[in-house]
Parts: structure tokens; C-alpha cells; sequence
């Protein structure tokens, strides 16, 4: 393989940034739902997205336009710089207000809307067309596998370990240290700390591009003209790229907003219940990775997604319908498997079909439609009937129907999109 050590330290990177990171975002619904202010939390939410709704346009011109080894090493350090800043005000104030941790989940969505397009974008232009799959797999695992670690330790760090040892699920383990619950600017630091590492390892990447991209001239409005243009010619497509983004719009919602809620005031559960769900969650993801091309060998991937989307839903229901800790990590364990091999078979599929020197254009039209829709369901959550007493189960019922709606759009466009022509052919 081409470009081997290149990829290899693209992904420790990923992994250093990414367990950190995981336990910020794992930490800070908590720290809401904790406090008892998701309200806030919720409003905070719905202000990250419209500003994503101007930003996400913009990184698709950046990751097209731009060298993306130092698209990724400006990253680094910039919200490495700002993480720490922020959590030093805590150290020296000893706690945060809770707006400062808005503007780090604010902060790092906005990341999330240039790291991933850009990482998928960098693995196409640097890796070989026959290893896409397997890539996009190997991303998959390594992303989860980082979630599973951040699961863990946002598991000690939100309760802390003491003498009588760590109790999930009525058992208690006994552990070897004691911990003390971390503070917010705690996990911060670690988390600001972990990007400059990332940014170092990057740093060493050296590689050759297998696909050679055109030096873009135009501005800003004509090369996000290129993409839509792009996909107008090719409106399935474009219908793909929306209704198969779906489950991951679900997923967000459980995992920053419903999921702390659910575990709080449905389950009536603490923090380290909520945090070790997480860990199913990756559990499901990893084996998804590494299964999944061959569980879907022969078969389309348009039907796998369809398949696996409505399973989500179905899961979904499940939650709204019981109220049980195991239900909800096997629940957890097949969203992890859902959306992880949608992700690997939407990508692929679409690396087949656009072209490297549009993807990140393209990838981030998607991305619009991905935020209008959180926007939308996020308008509907923050209604006050799902934050009174248990009332949370029923924004899982909106889901399930959400999801439903996306499977039969998929079912209907499921001809066309398979008689799509590959980027070769068109570009």
C-alpha cells in the first residue's frame, strides 16, 4: 500500500486528539443534564447549528482549496490553544460557568465540521482506489476504539473511583487506585492538551498524493457553485448523500442531548450509567468495522444502509417503549453497529462516485442538509413537554418516525442511485 506510514500516523493523530475529545463531548450533556439546566444546553445547541449552517459550506472550500496535511495542523493548534485558555479560567476561578463549556462544544462541532470531511478527503487523495473499503473500515475502528476509551475514562473521571470501587449494573468492581471526580477544566485541559500531541504527530507525515487535484483560483462563492453544479448533474446522488446521513443526525441527538436525559430522568440513573452506555456504543461501532464489508459482500451498499436504517428505528422504539439498563446498552450497542456500517458503506460508496477534486464540496452539502435537519429536530426537542418528568422517551418515538421517513426515500430512489456512473466516467 502506498502511503502506508502516512495513513498510520494520520490515525494515531485521529486517536491521540480523539479520546480526549470523546471525553469532553461525553462529559459536557452531563454536566448539563447534571445541573439541571438542559435548557441552556439545548439553546447552546441550536446557536452551534446555525452557525455551522454558514461554516459547513465554507470547509468544503478549504479542504478543496487548501494543502489538507496543514489544513490539519492549523486545527490543532488553534483549538488546542483556545481549550486550554478556556480551562485555565477554571483553574483559576475553580469551576467553570456554564457558558465557557458551551463555547467548548460550540467550539469543538465546529472542529468536527472540517477534521472529518477533511480526514475522509486526505485518505482518498493519499490512498489507492482498491483499498477504499478497507480504509473507510480501518477509520471506522479507529474512531471507535477512541470512543471506547473516552467511554472508560469519562466512566472513572465523572463519578470518580474510591475505596469501595467502581459499581455499573449492581456489580461492583474493585480497582487498584483511587480516583477523585474530575472538575470540568479538568477534562478540558487534557482534552486542549492531546491536540497539541496530535499536532506533532502530524507534523511527521510525509506521502506522496495517489490523485491529483487542479489549483483552485476561485473564490469562495464560485468554488461552492463547482459542488452544487456537480451534483445537480447527478440528483440521486445528491439524495443519497442526504437521506443516508440520516441515522448519523439521530445518533447525534441521542448522544449530545437525549442520552444524558434519558439515563437521568427515565432511568433514573447516574453519570457513570450514561458514560458506560458509551462504551456499548463503541463496542457496536468496532465490531461493525470490522464486519462489515464482509457481512454486505456481494450485496449493494444502497440496501445495506436502507437495512441497517431501519433497524436503527427500530431500536429507537425499543427505547421509548421500555425502561431498562440493559435495554438500553444493547440498544447503544446496535446504534454503534447501525450507524458505524452506514458510515463505511455511505463513504465508499461515495468515494467511488465523486471526484476527489469536488468531495470536500460535496461533502459538505451534505453536511447542510445533516445541520438543517438537527436544527429542525433540535426546534422540536426543545419544546417543554419532553423535559417534564420522564417525557424524554417520547423524543425517541420522534425518531424512530424520522428514520422511517428516510428509509422510504431510499427505497424510492433505490434504482437510480444504483445506475449512478462512477466518477471516472463523468470527471
Amino acid at each position: 500500500m502506498k502511503n502506508f506510514s502516512a495513513i498510520v500516523l494520520l490515525f494515531v493523530a485521529n486517536t491521540v486528539s480523539g479520546i480526549a475529545q470523546g471525553m469532553s463531548m461525553i462529559a459536557i450533556p452531563w454536566y448539563f443534564a447534571d445541573k439541571g439546566i438542559m435548557p441552556e444546553f439545548i439553546q447552546g445547541y441550536l446557536l452551534t447549528n446555525f452557525l455551522i449552517l454558514f461554516w459547513a459550506p465554507y470547509c468544503g472550500t478549504l479542504i478543496d482549496k487548501y494543502n489538507r496535511k496543514n489544513l490539519f495542523l492549523i486545527l490543532n493548534i488553534c483549538v488546542g490553544v483556545v481549550l486550554v485558555s478556556i480551562a485555565s479560567i477554571g483553574w483559576m476561578q475553580g469551576d467553570l460557568p456554564w457558558y465557557w463549556v458551551m463555547i467548548v462544544f460550540t467550539l469543538t462541532f465546529i472542529t468536527y465540521n472540517l477534521h472529518y470531511p477533511n480526514l475522509y478527503a486526505f485518505v482518498q487523495e493519499i490512498s489507492e482506489e482498491k483499498y477504499y473499503g478497507s480504509i473507510t473500515s480501518y477509520i471506522e475502528i479507529q474512531g471507535q476504539l477512541s470512543a471506547m476509551l473516552a467511554g472508560g475514562g469519562a466512566t472513572l473521571l465523572l463519578t470518580g473511583v474510591d475505596e469501595t470501587g467502581l459499581t455499573i449494573l449492581g456489580y461492583t468492581m474493585q480497582m487498584p487506585f483511587t480516583v477523585e471526580p474530575w472538575k470540568i477544566h479538568e477534562i478540558f485541559i487534557l482534552d486542549g492538551m492531546t491536540y497539541f500531541l496530535s499536532f506533532i504527530i502530524i507534523l511527521l507525515i510525509k506521502y506522496q498524493p495517489i490523485k491529483q487535484r487542479k489549483t483552485e483560483i476561485l473564490s469562495i462563492k464560485e468554488q461552492l457553485r463547482i459542488g452544487v453544479d456537480y451534483l445537480r448533474k447527478f440528483p440521486e446522488l445528491l439524495v443519497f448523500g442526504v437521506a443516508s446521513y440520516l441515522v448519523f443526525v439521530t445518533v447525534l441527538m441521542e448522544g449530545f442531548l437525549l442520552g444524558a436525559a434519558y439515563v437521568k430522568d427515565h432511568l433514573l440513573e447516574s453519570g457513570s450509567i450514561y458514560a458506560f452506555s458509551e462504551i456499548f456504543y463503541a463496542v457496536g461501532a468496532v465490531f461493525a468495522g470490522m464486519t462489515i464489508r464482509y457481512i454486505f459482500k456481494g450485496r449493494s451498499f444502497p440496501m445495506g444502509i436502507i437495512l441497517l436504517t431501519a433497524l436503527t428505528a427500530l431500536t429507537y422504539f425499543g427505547l421509548f417503549a421500555t425502561k431498562s439498563n440493559a435495554v438500553l446498552f444493547i440498544a447503544l450497542f446496535l446504534i454503534g453497529i447501525t450507524n458505524a456500517g452506514v458510515r463505511i458503506m455511505r463513504t465508499t460508496f461515495l468515494f467511488q462516485k465523486i471526484p476527489n477534486q469536488v468531495f470536500g464540496r460535496a461533502a459538505s452539502l451534505f453536511a447542510l442538509s445533516n445541520i438543517a435537519f438537527r436544527i429542525l429536530l433540535l426546534s422540536i426537542f426543545s419544546i417543554s413537554f419532553f423535559h417534564q418528568q420522564n417525557n424524554i422517551i417520547f423524543a425517541f418515538l420522534v425518531l424512530f418516525i424520522f428514520l422511517l421517513v428516510a428509509v422510504a426515500v431510499l427505497i424510492v430512489n433505490y434504482p437510480k442511485i444504483m445506475n449512478t456512473k462512477s466518477s471516472a466516467e463523468v470527471y
